[in-house]
């Protein structure tokens, strides 16, 4: 639990390995087993000392879980991990896409706003790719349509 007045970060590494095999409810020598194959990589001290992270805590759980649990292997633990990594950021990366297209979008509506200039002056929206209408086609209105590049 995280003192009131100090911000929450669920990357900030700062349990040692006895509390974080504590929290996790498993040996620290899991941990460090887990972290020779790469299933969860702490971070570390100048020293060399392993510090995890609320994160990390919650991987360790999910591994003790699918292991014991859903009898997955370690190796299939990890590929399950990996996947799971791929799908967030992928998901994350639609969430950019997307925010990209809606853009485009409102600029490609707003840039279709086009607009002439009738007999006395008096200026009217067209269509972008259409002509004014007659009584403005008779009067010689000028349009000006420049599409953004």
């Amino acid at each position: 639990m995280t003192p009131r007045g100090f911000p929450h970060d669920d990357d900030a590494a700062v349990f040692v390995i006895s509390v974080a095999a504590q929290l996790a409810g498993m040996h620290a020598q899991t941990l460090r087993q887990y972290d020779r194959l790469g299933l969860v990589s702490p971070s570390r001290t100048r020293g060399g000392g392993r510090r995890y992270s609320a994160r990390d805590i919650a991987r360790l759980r999910t591994v003790q879980r699918l292991s014991q649990e859903d009898g997955i292997s370690l190796a299939g633990i990890q590929r399950i991990l990996e996947l799971e990594h791929e799908v967030s950021r992928l998901e994350e990366r639609v969430e950019v896409l997307t925010a990209e297209l809606e853009r485009a979008r409102l600029e490609r509506s707003a840039a279709a706003r086009v607009f002439a200039a009738g007999r006395a002056g008096d200026v009217v929206a067209v269509r972008a790719g259409e002509r004014p209408s007659r009584t403005l086609s008779d009067s010689r209105a000028l349009v000006v349509w420049r599409p953004r590049a």
